[in-house]
């Protein structure tokens, strides 16, 4: 169990700017993370949802113990990202694929976590699956001031019918006393094909830049995080041509987004694959005011993908992939289908 005085001792570090100066400036430094925590579900059927579709409730036995095991790698992962760097586990975390609070509750309250105290927002999706997305808080590092939940309303092209989906969470705080706004997403799959579902990712991201415009309305420097699983790689036209995304931080201009894992997408990295072809859908996009020049405030520092190598699948079909949980109705006491996605904010420290 880690120590809390040796988190709070070693939560500033050094970080080398060559910009202007040569001298080394010492730097405060937090993680904001995301992660996909694939098909984390408890062994209760709850008959308000499709829960017995998810892989833990079609399994016979030994149920009770996967789902142990199964919130231990949750915990044990989350408590890892960015600890090379930032020396702590991260102030910040969105996820997705829980099914409730309880779920939640227990991955933070596992021995890998507890000692952080993580505080929790979370709302109840529709989501056809009983899939949820949440916020994940160090207590003492961010406190949260405003939270909604913004449905996304959609209908299937053919049926006319709604398709029940997840809904997205804004969470406004301050980190260390500084404001800034996070957006927690999961937009819709591609099930059914890339083109066919795309539609529905452009209309998730509509909501996106709806929530974002209404926020720079209020404040137009506000200092904006939305991460998720997009269901989409930076390049597609979600991002590029809803969100209008850039991918170099000199050219983002007043209210636009930068999206520092487009070039992390090019260059092969990816978070999740399929079929023997990587994709990024797990990503943490920012607005223009966290790239100022001034290191007064938080700004970003480097995005990153947590891919260590006790995450990725050693042998089988799998091979190389991220680590799952669940293949071939078993468990295979792995991680999840994705890599988690994280960023460094800084803030100089003037002594």
């Amino acid at each position: 169990m880690k120590n809390i005085k040796f988190w709070f001792t070693t939560l500033l570090v050094c970080v080398a700017l060559t910009a202007n100066s040569q001298e080394a400036k010492k730097f405060k430094i937090h993680t904001v993370a995301f992660y996909n925590l694939e098909n984390l579900f408890d062994t209760i059927n709850d008959p308000t949802k499709n829960d017995e579709a998810s892989p833990i409730m079609e399994m016979k036995i030994d149920v009770s113990e996967i789902y142990k095991k199964k919130v231990r790698n949750m915990a044990r992962v989350l408590a890892d990202i960015g600890t090379d760097t930032a020396k702590n586990s991260p102030a910040i975390i969105g996820i997705s694929e829980v099914e409730n609070r309880d779920v939640i509750e227990d991955v933070i309250n596992d021995p890998a976590l507890v000692n952080m105290d993580y505080g929790i927002v979370h709302y109840e999706s529709p989501d056809r699956r009983g899939i949820d997305v949440a916020l994940l808080y160090q207590k003492k590092l961010f406190t949260p001031l405003f939270t909604s939940s913004h449905e996304l309303l959609l209908f299937d092209d053919q049926s006319q019918k709604r398709v029940y989906t997840r809904d997205q969470l804004l969470v406004s705080g301050k980190l260390d006393g500084e404001m800034i706004h996070i957006i927690v997403n999961h937009w819709p799959s591609r099930s059914g094909g890339e083109a066919r579902s795309r539609p529905k990712r452009v209309a998730a991201a509509k909501l996106n830049k709806k929530i974002i415009d209404s926020l720079q309305t209020l404040d137009p420097y506000a200092k904006i995080i939305s991460m998720g699983d997009f269901n989409d790689d930076p390049t597609n036209a979600s991002m590029k041509e809803v969100l209008k995304t850039k991918n170099d931080r000199e050219d983002v201009g007043f209210k636009e987004i930068y999206n520092p894992y487009e070039n992390l997408f090019k260059a092969g990295l990816g978070s999740n694959a399929y079929r023997d072809a990587w994709s990024l859908f797990d990503q943490i996009i920012i607005t223009q005011p966290f790239l100022e020049k001034d290191y007064s405030s938080f700004q970003f520092y480097q995005a990153n993908i947590y891919n260590k190598n006790y995450l990725v699948s050693k042998r089988g079909r799998w091979k190389g992939y991220p680590k799952r949980s669940f293949s071939n109705g078993g468990f295979t006491d792995g991680f999840s289908d994705h890599f988690p996605s994280y960023i460094f904010l800084i803030k100089e420290v003037i002594e």
